[in-house]
C-alpha cells in the first residue's frame, strides 16, 4: 500500500481512538469496515467522507452528536481534502469567537487533548499561592452548579469524588417495637412487675417505654436509557456512597435499573469499591444506553419485587426523565400502585434543569399526580438541595405546587 494511503489509514485509526476516549463504543470490526468503505467509495468532498465514517462507525442515535463534535475537531484543517494525504495540521484556529458549545463538545475536546490549560502564568511564589486558592474556589463553585452532561471526563471524575462526600439525611421512623425509656410517654407494665417481684411485690416506680426508632430503607429505580446514561452513572455513585457511608442514615439500600427491562443491581452495589460496583452494574444491566419502557419496568417491579423490598415502609427514589415510549395509561396505573406501596415516592428528573420545563409529555403527566416530591438531579448542587428538602419536609412539595 502506498505511503499516502497508509497515512490515511493511520489517521482514521487515530480518529477511532479519539471516539472511544470520548465515550463512544466502537469495535475493531467497525474501524476496519470504515477503512474499506473509504477505500471503495473514495472521497471528493469533506461531507462525503463525514457520512461514510458516520454510517460505518455510529450504531446508536445518542452518539450522533458526539461523533459530529469529534469529527469537527479532529479534521479541523480547512484545506482538508488537499492535505488529507499529508500531515494534518491540528493547530489551526479561527480568529472569530466560537459559537456556544453543545453538551458533547467538552468530552470530545477532552478526548483529543483540546482543553485549555488552567495553570496560571509564572508568578512570584506568594502571589501564585493566592491565585491558585482563588481559582480553586471559583472552579469548585462552577463545578457544583454545572450540568453533569456538560462536564468533561476530568470534571466528571472530580464530580464523582465530590459525590462520595454528599449525604442524604432523613429523619428516622418509629417502629412498633418498644425500648426502655425513663422519660417515655407510655408505661411498661411488664418491666414494672418484674422490678416489683425483686422487691417482694412492692412497686417502687412505674417503668416507662417509648417506640424504637430505625433508619428507613431506600429503594432506587433508575432509568439507564440513552438520554439518562450520564446522570445514571453519577447517581449510581451517589447511591453507592449512601450504602457505604460511615454513619448509616438509611437502613437497607436496594437499587434497580431499567431501560427496556428491569434489573436488580443491589448485589453489585454492595461491592466496597465504587469503580468495581459500577463495572458490575454495567455488566449486569445489559440494556444500558438503550431504549426505555418505564411502564413495563414499573409493572415488573410491582409484581416481582414490591413485597420483598417495600415491606418495611421504604422510601422510593424514581430516577427518570419521564419520556415514556410505551403506554402512558399503563405507566399511570403502575406508578399509582408504586406510590401506595411506598412510604414516600420521590421523583428525580434531570429535565428540571431547564427553566421552561412543563409537564407536556404524556409520561410526565402520568407520573406527576402520584409522586410525593419532585426534584432535579443534574448537578452537585441539585443533589445537595435534595438532602435539604428531605431534612425539611415543608419544602418537599414546592415544585409540585408550581405545576
Amino acid at each position: 500500500m502506498p505511503q499516502a494511503d497508509g497515512r490515511l489509514v493511520e489517521n482514521i485509526v487515530h480518529f477511532a481512538r479519539a471516539l472511544r476516549k470520548a465515550g463512544m463504543k466502537l469495535g475493531t470490526a467497525q474501524v476496519e469496515t470504515a477503512i474499506r468503505a473509504v477505500e471503495a467509495a473514495g472521497f471528493t468532498r469533506r461531507v462525503d467522507f463525514y457520512h461514510i465514517l458516520r454510517a460505518t462507525m455510529v450504531t446508536r442515535a445518542d452518539d450522533l452528536d458526539l461523533f459530529h463534535q469529534v469529527f469537527a475537531m479532529f479534521w479541523r484543517d480547512p484545506q482538508f481534502l488537499e492535505s488529507m494525504l499529508h500531515m494534518l495540521s491540528p493547530k489551526m484556529r479561527e480568529d472569530k469567537p466560537p459559537p456556544p458549545k453543545p453538551a458533547a463538545h467538552r468530552r470530545a475536546a477532552d478526548a483529543l487533548g483540546d482543553l485549555p490549560e488552567r495553570d496560571p502564568p509564572d508568578l512570584p511564589e506568594r502571589e501564585e499561592i493566592e491565585r491558585d486558592a482563588l481559582l480553586s474556589w471559583s472552579d469548585n463553585a462552577v463545578l457544583r452548579a454545572m450540568d453533569f452532561e456538560q462536564m468533561s471526563a476530568a470534571e466528571l471524575a472530580e464530580a464523582e469524588a465530590a459525590i462520595r462526600g454528599l449525604s442524604l439525611p432523613v429523619p428516622p421512623i418509629l417502629t412498633r417495637r418498644m425500648r426502655p425509656d425513663p422519660h417515655g410517654a407510655r408505661p411498661d407494665p411488664r418491666a414494672t412487675l418484674r422490678a416489683a417481684l425483686r422487691r417482694g411485690g412492692e412497686i417502687e416506680r412505674i417503668a416507662r417505654k417509648s417506640p424504637l426508632k430505625r433508619p428507613p430503607d431506600l429503594v432506587a429505580i433508575c432509568d439507564i436509557s440513552g438520554s439518562m446514561s450520564v446522570y445514571s452513572r453519577l447517581l449510581m455513585r451517589f447511591l453507592h456512597a449512601m450504602a457505604h457511608a460511615p454513619v448509616r442514615r438509611w437502613g437497607r439500600v436496594d437499587a434497580f435499573t431499567f431501560g427496556t427491562g428491569l434489573t436488580n443491581v443491589t448485589r453489585a452495589l454492595q461491592k466496597p469499591d465504587p469503580d468495581a460496583a459500577l463495572a458490575a452494574i454495567g455488566h449486569e444491566a445489559s440494556d444500558w444506553q438503550g431504549g426505555t419502557r418505564i411502564g413495563a419496568a414499573i409493572e415488573r417491579f410491582n409484581k416481582d419485587w414490591s413485597r420483598r423490598v417495600l415491606g418495611r415502609n421504604a422510601v422510593v427514589l424514581l430516577i427518570t426523565d419521564g419520556l415514556e415510549r410505551g403506554d402512558a395509561d399503563l405507566l399511570a396505573s403502575q406508578i399509582q400502585r408504586l406510590s401506595l406501596s411506598s412510604r414516600r415516592l420521590i421523583w428525580l428528573n434531570p429535565l428540571l434543569r431547564f427553566d421552561g420545563f412543563s409537564p407536556r409529555a404524556a409520561g410526565v403527566r402520568a407520573i406527576l399526580p402520584h409522586v410525593d416530591s419532585l426534584h432535579a438531579c443534574h448537578s452537585l448542587d441539585s443533589l445537595a438541595d435534595l438532602g435539604r428538602a428531605l431534612a425539611e419536609p415543608g419544602l418537599r412539595d414546592v415544585l409540585l405546587r408550581q405545576m
